[in-house]
């Protein structure tokens, strides 16, 4: 007797994790490896799992899957998925929250190795220099804003309530959270913005955060203030920050993220030498890139996956019309 058709299209490379996962989840619902279901067993997918889109959709007719209802993501953000490709009635999700234990421990060690110039005391051990000290600060007592209070800005105000801050947030509707002091609306987020000595952006890149934060916006900041973003480049204008960096060096900066990222070959590509600043601090977004964090990331995608099959009603479920193309 042939396999029934599959019910869920899994479109990321064939690995045992992903397979055993969906399997423990997704109990009496058949599934199958995109690169390995020929279109004409496509007809009764009702659901797709996808990772770097990119490549596993290079060849991918949805035309092929009639009864496609939902996708979603292994990862967060979903800017530049190919949206326009799928029709209208296709719901997405995002893997909300996966990645946001590492994420925001990434983030808090960003905020303090800019805050005491790990760079500049690294350079002087290899030079051999006891002193002066680099100049150095500290985050206790001090406010942090954090732009995008969802999953992610949560579990880093948690990791920096120990420190003693003053936490305020930029959320989509503004809405009061215990624990922070003040929440702004998203519209309103540019009053946020001089309160913090520390300023964590943490937004998705959208419509309306795309660019959202350029000269103007820098330079209502405080002076001494330290950046951080382990969001998406794009919500920061590259050649403001640049520019403010290099006419503001008591403002630092330190990013998980670039603005042109090619995860294809492995490289990265700025348009400013930013790496040659001393008020500048960068890692190779490779915050979620620790141990535990693909496991937790297939977990929650197959939960989620499992809660549409089960009650139709997946969480997550994002507006397509907030994203370009």
């Amino acid at each position: 007797m042939d396999a029934p058709e599959p019910r869920l299209l899994i479109s990321v490379a064939r690995r045992n994790d992903v397979g055993e996962r969906v399997a423990e989840q997704l109990r009496g619902v058949p599934w199958s490896y995109l690169a390995e279901t020929p279109p004409a067993r496509r007809r009764s997918v009702e659901a797709m799992l996808v990772g770097g889109y990119s490549d596993e959709l290079k060849e991918f007719d949805p035309a092929t899957t009639p009864r496609l209802r939902f996708v979603q993501r292994l990862f967060t953000g979903s800017d530049g998925f190919p949206f326009g490709r799928f029709p209208a009635d296709v719901r997405f999700a995002g893997n909300v929250g996966a990645f946001a234990p590492f994420v925001s421990e990434h983030a808090v060690l960003l905020a303090l190795a800019a805050a005491r110039d790990l760079p500049a005391g690294r350079e002087m051990v290899r030079e051999g220099r006891l002193r002066p000290a680099p100049e150095q600060r500290t985050l206790t007592g001090r406010t942090a804003v954090i732009l995008g209070f969802g999953e992610i800005g949560r579990a880093i105000a948690e990791r920096l309530r120990p420190f003693e801050m003053s936490i305020v947030g930029v959320s989509r509707r503004g809405d009061p959270v215990d624990g922070v002091a003040e929440m702004f609306p998203a519209d309103r987020f540019r009053e946020a913005l001089p309160l913090g000595d520390y300023v964590f952006e943490v937004r998705p890149l959208t419509n309306l955060t795309a660019g959202s934060i350029g000269a103007a916006e820098l330079a209502s900041m405080r002076p001494e203030a330290v950046l951080v973003n382990v969001g998406r480049a794009g919500t920061i204008d590259e050649e403001a920050l640049y520019r403010h960096l290099e006419s503001h060096p008591r403002f630092r900066v330190a990013i998980d993220v670039w603005w042109n990222e090619r995860f294809t070959n492995g490289t990265l590509l700025s348009r400013f030498p930013f790496a040659s600043l001393p008020n500048f601090l960068g890692t190779p977004h490779s915050a979620g890139n620790v141990p535990g964090a693909d496991e937790r990331a297939i977990r929650l995608a197959a939960e989620n996956l499992a809660r549409y099959f089960q009650t139709g009603r997946p969480a997550h479920v994002l507006d397509r019309s907030e994203y370009p193309g």
